[in-house]
Order: C-alpha cells, then sequence, then structure tokens
C-alpha cells in the first residue's frame, strides 16, 4: 500500500551545494540519503516529495558540510499482510514467478501459482499448467495476494514478499477474463431455453380442452 507520510530527519548538507537555495539542497540531500532505502516501520522510500520545515544549519569541526533538522512529506510503499495486489511478472524462474509490486518484488512460488500441477519451460522461459496448458511468462499481468513479508532494511534486495494466486479472483488477469465469461454466457443461453419449453406446455395444455373434446 502507497502512504504519503510526514516524516523528520536530519541531512547534511555537502559544500558544493551550499550555494543552492537551503529548501533545495535540503531536498535533494534527503532524495539522495532516503530514496530506495527500506525502514520496516514506514516500508519503503519511494520518493522524497515537499519540504516542509528547515532548522538552523549546524556544523561540526573538521566537516565541510551544513546539518540541517527538516520536516517534510514523503511518499513510501509499505506491503501489509492479506493485501491484494496487481503488477507484472518481471522474472520467471522454475520454482514461480518473480512479480513487481512498487519498488519491490513478489514471488509467487510454483505451488501458489494454480491447483494445477505446473511445468517450467526454460526455453520459452514460461510455467505452463498441465490440464488447460495456460502459460505465464515475463510481462504478464496479475493478481495476487500477499501472505509473507520480510523487510530487509541493510540490502533491500533481499526482502521477501510471498504471494499466492489460488484464492477466488486471482491470477493472470487473462485467467480471471476467462473464468467470467462462461458464466456469463451460461445464463444467456438458460433463458430462452426455459422460456420455449414454457410456451410449448401451454400450447399442449390449450390443444387438450378444446370445447366437445372429453
Amino acid at each position: 500500500m502507497y502512504k504519503k507520510m510526514r516524516l523528520a530527519d536530519t541531512v547534511r548538507i555537502a559544500p558544493e551545494l551550499l550555494g543552492e537555495p537551503v529548501e533545495t539542497a535540503v531536498k535533494l540531500a534527503l532524495r539522495d540519503k532516503l530514496e530506495g532505502l527500506v525502514d520496516k516501520r514506514i516500508g519503503a522510500m519511494v520518493a522524497v516529495k515537499d519540504i516542509i520545515e528547515v532548522g538552523e544549519g549546524h556544523i561540526l569541526a573538521g566537516d565541510g558540510g551544513v546539518y540541517y533538522d527538516a520536516v517534510f512529506d514523503a511518499l513510501t510503499f509499505m506491503p501489509e499482510m492479506q493485501e491484494i495486489i496487481e503488477g507484472s511478472v518481471v522474472e520467471v524462474v522454475e520454482f514461480g514467478i518473480f512479480v513487481g509490486i512498487g519498488p519491490l518484488d513478489g514471488l509467487v512460488h510454483v505451488s501458489q501459482l494454480t491447483d494445477e500441477f505446473v511445468s517450467y519451460d526454460e526455453k520459452n522461459s514460461r510455467l505452463i499448467t498441465k490440464e488447460s496448458s495456460r502459460a505465464i511468462a515475463e510481462g504478464d499481468h496479475i493478481r495476487a495476494r500477499i501472505i509473507a513479508v520480510s523487510l530487509n532494511e541493510r540490502e533491500p534486495r533481499d526482502s521477501k514478499i510471498g504471494l499466492t494466486m489460488r484464492q477466488h479472483a486471482l491470477g493472470k488477469m487473462e485467467w480471471i477474463e476467462e473464468m467470467r465469461k462462461p458464466k456469463e454466457g451460461g445464463e444467456e443461453t438458460a433463458k430462452p431455453k426455459k422460456k420455449k419449453k414454457e410456451e410449448t406446455g401451454k400450447a399442449e395444455k390449450t390443444k387438450g380442452n378444446k370445447p366437445g373434446v372429453e
């Protein structure tokens, strides 16, 4: 889930940025320091947006930079348990698919892909279901549910997000659309048949009740 948060931090303005307006220098320094980082409390830092307040600058002996306390708005992404997400497949491997969800990637293990047996087509880099012969490959758009979250602050790329596509209304978007079509078509074809049967029965009943027939 994306969130807009108001945060506070202390940032160092390098000597080469001291000629810039203070807010501009602070924003550039905050972006360089924070964007791309992962914090277990707020999630992944996507972007530093607006500078709300900048305190007085402080210097340290032997350091050519200036330190500022700043309050700012930021856009963050925090994956939450049981959240429904949509994303694109960024990589297909033998044990599952990696899905891009915002600034992080989630994994759908083959056991959480579908109820069918799944085989790996290494030549075409795709996974194929045995019974329906459905395939999923890089670039496909999917809908999944988050079932596991483990954020790594030191190595954001090592953060682990587990996903499942086995529940109702989840899966590759084309699969979801295919599941809807037969149901809608079945309802449309059932109504005329029922109506025809009723009309036939009514005609037979009228015929049997003609005057003078016992």
